[in-house]
């Protein structure tokens, strides 16, 4: 291939490349979806929990908020293995959301505040073990919907795995064919709605609802059974629960004070 047909081989392509990032970052815009990166800490009894409680309140939501990253969560776990643990829920508008400790190292109020937990040293660690899942918004639920603050609140965060991608897509068709509408006909107050992108036990997906207590979670479980619509939708046959979910997990989480969720 001479120069002069290579050069233009070579514009063709990055013209093509360019069409396609314009035509993604349209898609984006255009669909309003939200992406979430959800992070566990898990920590050990004791000194840890204090330490990185205060970076997430005192370094990493500060920094996040700067940016304009949205609401972002910071939650306890309170009922669930892997005690203790805090969770973390940061929204952003595309996938680069999993990049932020590289938007985090050019900001030097971030790293002065966030100095003790990540200078912590190894014989006394600020945490065990991050793990880190990439969520994207479902369509018919595209962003996060933070519950009204009250004086008491408790979080239920649900992931349903499926047996296979297929089986994954047929449940999250149900949401999307009435279940959304039942989740609000029985008083609940839904969070957010993320299907798994990057994370461990694909194929995924991951949901949070917000409650004043246990009690009220209780009540409205028992009037999402029982309503006609949702016996109706789980009695399709295009969503018999054996064939689309093989697994849930069913956390109760308290926020941290520093939550904006």
């Amino acid at each position: 291939m001479n120069r002069r047909k290579f050069l233009s081989s070579t514009l063709a392509a990055s013209a093509a490349t360019l069409a396609s990032a314009q035509e993604a970052r349209t898609e984006f815009k255009f669909t309003h979806r939200q992406f979430y990166l959800l992070r566990r800490y898990t920590m050990q009894t004791g000194p840890q929990t204090a330490l990185t409680e205060k970076y997430l309140s005192e370094a990493l939501i500060p920094a996040l908020t700067r940016r304009n990253r949205g609401s972002v969560g910071a939650f306890r776990l309170e009922v669930g293995p892997e005690t203790p643990s805090f969770y973390v829920l940061i929204p952003g508008n595309s996938p680069v959301v999993t990049m932020i400790e590289e938007d985090l190292a050019a900001d030097a109020e971030y790293l002065k505040a966030a100095e003790p937990f990540l200078a912590a040293p190894a014989t006394s660690p600020a945490f065990l073990r991050v793990d880190s899942s990439l969520l994207v918004a479902f369509r018919g639920w595209p962003g996060i919907t933070p519950p009204a603050k009250g004086a008491k609140r408790i979080f239920q965060l649900r992931t349903y795995e499926s047996p296979s991608f297929h089986a994954h897509e047929v449940k999250v068709k149900m949401f999307h064919s009435g279940e959304f509408d039942i989740f609000k006909a029985a008083g609940f107050r839904p969070v957010f709605f993320g299907d798994t992108l990057v994370g461990p036990r694909m194929p995924s997906l991951t949901y949070m609802l917000a409650f004043d207590d246990t009690a009220q979670l209780d009540a409205q479980w028992n009037t999402f059974r029982n309503d006609p619509n949702w016996k109706k939708l789980s009695a399709d046959p295009r969503f018999a629960y054996e064939a689309i979910v093989s697994n849930i997990t069913n956390l109760y989480l308290s926020p941290l004070s520093a939550s904006q969720i």
